[in-house]
């Protein structure tokens, strides 16, 4: 990029449809992506299989939002092959810090095991990067984000990218066009991710769930 990405230019790309990532953590380079075939997880098909549903009502974790957006990233960053870079980290604080990134986070005690960050933008959320230090904490994390993000009124959950981990979850791909029509109905809702106002009960969010997927 020659033109120096502010998080306002940021916000201008994630409502067009791209994402930046770099080559490397070393590499200070950002560049833009547009998939042909891009990641969304269906809100009102969030699947939890028999055993995520056992560890969920366990309640064995406490849920928190945005109350250490800065380690959840940097866990994110913390293996062998990432994208987010120097610059990149400092834009989304940029943006957590002007209302726009938001982290949820699974605490046992006082370690984070897990969380999930991404940009909230009208009514889609565009999740950027998710990691786990236990088993299923991120599908822990991603269980409780969904329901948020319905309470919130978000029509849109954008992951980017199709994985096996979200597939098993109820993630799909669809065609970059059909993407940019759900983009723009998306941002013409005022959903809000605070609404939900505290992480909800276990089992508030199985029920939930259980009612849509």
């Amino acid at each position: 990029m020659n033109r120096p990405l502010t998080p306002q230019i940021l916000l201008q790309a994630y409502a067009a449809g791209i994402f930046p990532m770099a080559e490397s953590q070393q590499d200070e380079e950002i560049f833009w992506i547009d998939p042909k075939l891009r990641g969304i997880l269906p809100l009102d098909k969030f699947h939890i299989s028999r055993s995520l549903r056992r560890i969920i009502l366990a309640n064995a974790y406490t849920i928190r939002t945005n109350s250490d957006f800065s380690t959840v990233v940097n866990s994110c960053a913390d293996r062998p092959v990432t994208w987010i870079n120097g610059p990149i980290f400092a834009l989304y604080q940029s943006l957590h810090e002007q209302g726009f990134a938001h982290s949820l986070e699974v605490w046992d005690g006082d370690d984070l095991i897990g969380g999930v960050y991404g940009v909230a933008l009208g009514g889609a959320f565009f999740g950027e990067s998710m990691f786990s230090r236990r088993t299923d904490a991120s599908k822990i994390a991603l269980a409780y984000l969904v329901d948020r993000l319905r309470q919130g009124g978000f029509a849109l959950f954008d992951t980017q990218f199709l994985t096996p981990h979200l597939q098993s979850l109820g993630g799909m791909e669809i065609s970059r066009e059909a993407y940019r029509g759900l983009l723009r109905q998306a941002l013409e809702i005022g959903a809000d991710f605070h609404r939900a106002g505290q992480p909800p009960s276990a089992a508030g969010v199985i029920h939930r769930n259980s009612q849509t997927s």
